[in-house]
């Protein structure tokens, strides 16, 4: 039963990766994002609680992200194993969700600086169905319209420059740490982020062998 985390800067593939792994190996992807939109969209109590901080635009505490994660990880599906993906983000994080679940690998996603700031400020998102395009390396088959709705893509405001920088300075500041913590414990592994979905799907699949 592999459990999973995935690591990595924004704009590394973590999501793209997460999904392609799961299905691949019958696992649950898990992203603390989509559970916390989940848990509100349910209606469970969690979930109206979470809800208040997300329409206030508060961040939801970690102690409520970790009660809604330790549910969904306890679910049948899950069970069969999971990639987590965007969790844990410090060094606090991982400490709290090693109380919950043991885990049996830690990939670092690794990726240049202006690999990265290339890859994020390229993308581009349908309004109405939320579809991730990037005009580098995923464009549509017209520019600036989404293929499914036909919507015009927006860029958000955190994929501009001087967001992206201030998004990078974070993780580096916060995630070093949480590298040092797993390594100790050698769960880490470091993957190369760079190439094609594929390439780099390829990659994985030997680094977990």
């Amino acid at each position: 039963m592999p459990r999973i985390v995935f690591v990595g800067p924004p704009g590394s593939g973590k999501g793209t990766q997460a999904a392609i792994l799961a299905k691949a190996q019958g696992l649950a992807h898990l992203s603390t994002g989509d559970l916390l939109r989940e848990a509100v969209a349910a209606g469970t109590p969690r979930g109206q609680q979470a809800r208040s901080y997300m329409e206030a635009g508060r961040l939801v505490p970690d102690d409520l992200v970790l009660q809604i994660l330790s549910e969904r990880i306890a679910a049948p599906d899950a069970q069969h194993g999971f990639v987590l993906d965007g969790y844990p983000r410090n060094l606090a994080q991982a400490e709290a969700l090693a109380r919950i679940t043991p885990l049996d690998a830690v990939i670092a996603f690794e990726l240049s600086f202006p690999e990265l700031e290339a890859r994020l400020s390229g993308r581009r998102v349908c309004p109405v169905c939320h579809t991730v395009y990037n005009i580098v390396t995923k464009p549509p088959a017209t520019p600036g319209v989404c293929d499914r709705e036909g919507a015009t893509l927006v860029q958000r405001p955190d994929d501009q420059p001087a967001a992206i920088r201030t998004r990078l300075s974070v993780y580096a500041e916060e995630t070093a740490p949480l590298l040092r913590y797993y390594q100790d414990r050698r769960l880490l592994r470091t993957l190369d982020a760079r190439g094609s979905a594929p390439d780099v799907a390829a990659r994985l699949a030997r680094l977990l062998r």
